[in-house]
């Protein structure tokens, strides 16, 4: 035998071996069945044919056995190629056991799929979380702002995982509570006061239904008085009252000088009509003196008359108007 065919035996035999090896883990199956968590030959090749780790797997599945969990390989199979994470389920399942908690495979891959932290959900169980509010303004019924803080202490609820609001849910809602309970009170005194009239209002709501969470308790951490709302609205109405005033009294001043306007265009035309009717008047008496109508004594008379009409209505003046008439 030549030493060439010789080497590509020897490949060819390695290179059988290694896919022998890989479609046919001997070490995983050796490993499991002395874990005592028994994962037949066929199904560890059948896993590597549907592209799943059956390293993954098997370490996962000696994992719950030894932690006592009822667990099959192929529940875990099935919840690898659906996308979830298998060790963090286990490790989910482990810690919620440890600590009481009830929690099996189907609800903690649920909360998995559904792009929860099945682990740290299981952790927030064990160790609440604390959740600060942002400043919440509200404004009690004798006009006083009042801003609050609060902290919430919340633990996960397992089974509102899947499908409960968040955080954001709580802290509106709690938002919320704060400025009802604000709100409703009759003076910003009693609420400084008693700060814990908030929290027992809000407590009492109950906040957390339809949540991921259950309300554990919340404190208020800081209360401070703000603006005078009350006085601030006041000020704002007398001032529009003010410019609504002042608008009125514009519009009344606006027609008043109209009206005066319109009364002296019409004195002016009556004084033009009494100017066109006296100038007709010259006219009238020619024409009488033609006709023969009025004589000359008739004109004389009615000439003396008008003088002595004149002086009359002179004398009759205050001295007042005398004195203008004078100056003029």
């Amino acid at each position: 035998m030549s030493p060439l065919i010789l080497v590509l035996t020897i490949v060819g035999i390695i290179v059988l071996i290694t896919l022998f090896l890989y479609f046919i883990p001997l070490n995983l199956w050796f490993t499991s069945v002395v874990s005592g968590a028994r994962v037949g030959i066929l199904q560890l090749i059948l896993m590597r044919i549907r592209k799943v780790p059956p390293s993954l797997i098997v370490n996962a599945l000696i994992n719950a056995i030894k932690a006592g969990l009822e667990v099959t390989a192929n529940e875990m199979e099935t919840h690898f190629m659906a996308g979830g994470n298998v060790n963090n389920v286990i490790k989910a399942l482990i810690s919620a056991d440890k600590a009481n908690i009830p929690l099996d495979f189907n609800m903690a891959a649920a909360i998995d799929l559904a792009g929860r932290d099945v682990f740290d959900a299981v952790q927030l169980s064990v160790n609440p979380r604390v959740i600060n509010t942002p400043p919440v303004a509200a404004v009690a019924k004798d006009g006083i702002q009042l801003i609050a803080k609060a902290r919430v202490t919340v633990r996960a609820n397992i089974r509102q995982l899947v499908g409960g609001a968040g955080e954001e849910t709580i802290l509106a809602r709690v938002g919320e509570g704060i400025v009802t309970t604000i709100g409703s009170a009759d003076n910003h005194k009693e609420v400084l006061e008693n700060p814990d009239k908030i929290s027992k209002t809000v407590l009492a709501k109950g906040l957390d239904a339809g949540t991921a969470f259950e309300i554990l308790s919340i404190d208020i951490a800081d209360i401070d008085i703000g603006k005078n709302i009350g006085a601030e609205l006041q000020t704002d109405q007398a001032e529009a009252d003010l410019k609504v005033a002042n608008a009125k009294a514009e519009e009344r001043r606006a027609m008043a000088v109209a009206e005066e306007q319109e009364m002296k265009a019409k004195a002016q035309d009556a004084r033009a009509q009494v100017i066109l009717a006296e100038a007709e008047v010259p006219k009238a008496m020619a024409e009488a003196f033609r006709s023969g109508n009025l004589g000359i004594m008739d004109y004389y008379r009615m000439k003396n008359i008008q003088a002595d009409t004149e002086m009359r209505d002179s004398i009759s003046k205050p001295p007042s108007s005398n004195k203008k008439d004078d100056k003029n």
